[in-house]
């Protein structure tokens, strides 16, 4: 290994025992155990080395959000003990090329794109797990911020059309309802939007007991999304560093 990868190594576990730490801190606030988060490196715009460094720090499963750089660095790294995630805004024509590399899909927002998946997974061995995006922003402006017409959502279904959505993609084959996933609005305390993704998941796991996963929290919203029941986290910065969108 060169001085340069010793390096990036030695920085690259250091910001992942931090990252530890916080969500033991955050669990133990929570009265939770950390065994209940997983956490997911989204390692958008890092290079594949970085996954294989972080893969040898004991990290399993990686986010990315862009197809052709996912598609890419899978081949790149072309370990099979890894789980991949698909976190970014998915375009139904792109849903067989990600359902290649993917074992799970975060952003499940609309039937046609359930459709999309069912067909491009026809004839997999592994089920894909699917998440459906809920949108959390507040147009009636509960949160404290009058912001029309939602103003400050970061995408998904809106918490009336959950139940369809999950519905569809439990009823297709070769697709497997996992839970709900949701970004926090910008410009407003995290904390009752991640409440109301609480609510939003306790109703889908009503009808749907085996969708107990709830993927919620970046870096700057960790500890609140998991005081309101994330098992999944979604980390860049805090643990690759600032992203360079020139790499």
């Amino acid at each position: 290994m060169s001085p340069a990868s010793d390096e990036r190594r030695a920085q690259l576990a250091a910001n992942l025992a931090a990252v530890r730490a916080q969500i033991e801190r955050a669990c133990e606030l929570a009265g939770r155990s950390p065994e209940e988060v997983t956490l997911i490196a989204v390692t958008k715009t890092f290079p594949a080395e970085d996954v294989r460094l972080l893969a040898e720090l004991g990290v399993r499963d990686f986010g990315e959000n862009r197809h052709q750089e996912a598609q890419e660095k899978v081949a790149e790294v072309a370990d099979p003990e890894l789980t991949w995630h698909f976190v970014g805004q998915l375009q139904a024509n792109k849903a067989r090329a990600v359902a290649e590399y993917a074992a799970v899909v975060h952003s499940v927002d609309r039937v046609r794109l359930v459709d999309a998946l069912r067909r491009a997974v026809a004839g997999r061995e592994q089920p894909l797990r699917c998440l459906v995006q809920v949108d959390l922003s507040d147009p009636d402006g509960v949160d404290g911020v009058d912001r029309p017409g939602g103003a400050g959502g970061r995408g998904g279904v809106p918490p009336d059309q959950v139940a369809e959505v999950a519905g569809a993609v439990a009823a297709a084959p070769g697709l497997v309802l996992g839970g709900v996933m949701a970004v926090a609005p910008l410009g407003v305390p995290p904390g009752p939007a991640f409440a109301r993704l609480a609510g939003v998941a306790t109703e889908v796991r009503t009808e749907h007991p085996e969708a107990t996963w709830v993927s919620a929290g970046m870096s700057a919203d960790l500890e609140d999304a998991i005081a309101h029941g994330a098992t999944h986290v979604r980390l860049g910065r805090r643990l690759l560093g600032e992203r360079s969108y020139d790499r």
